[in-house]
């Protein structure tokens, strides 16, 4: 995605502080799947940082992976989910995979970004091209996920 030019790609992680990759981005699927962080979520100030430096919502692809853990503020991380949505950018959730691959998620927290209509699923490293490609030309991402046989956490 770093290579295509008409994608602008960011690459931000967080634990309890935000780290913005974005000058890593050479190899984007490595360094997605290659970062490890310490301890706590703050997934609020994730997307708090996020919801700063998006310029134009409507083209915004937002990828979350989390296990929706919140350890922050609650509250407020749910807030900028709202706002994000509100402001039409397309939010989808990635769930965390636990050692044996399966999603370990905060399941309140997944129902209320659901209802948000935002897509909330676990998916593996070889199906995120796929959503991606879909992500960008607008596609539902319900539809795809379906084609591709992953349940969406509702």
């Amino acid at each position: 995605m770093a290579s295509i030019p008409a994608v602008k790609t960011k690459m931000v992680v967080f634990d309890t502080a935000v780290a913005d990759l974005t000058e890593e981005l050479a190899d984007p699927v490595e360094l997605l799947f290659g970062v490890q962080l310490g301890g706590g979520t703050d997934i609020n100030l994730a997307l708090t940082y996020c919801q700063q430096i998006i310029t134009r919502p409507t083209d915004t692809v937002l990828i979350l992976i989390t296990d929706l853990f919140e350890g922050g503020d609650e509250a407020g991380m749910r807030k900028r989910a709202i706002e994000l949505t509100a402001a039409g950018v397309q939010v989808v959730v990635l769930l965390a995979l636990n050692d044996d691959g399966a999603p370990a998620y905060d399941h309140g927290n997944a129902q209320f970004l659901s209802n948000l209509g935002i897509p909330v699923f676990a998916c593996t490293p070889d199906k995120f091209p796929g959503l991606m490609a879909a992500a960008l030309s607008k596609q539902d991402i319900g539809l795809w996920a379906a084609k591709e046989d992953i349940v969406l956490k509702k």
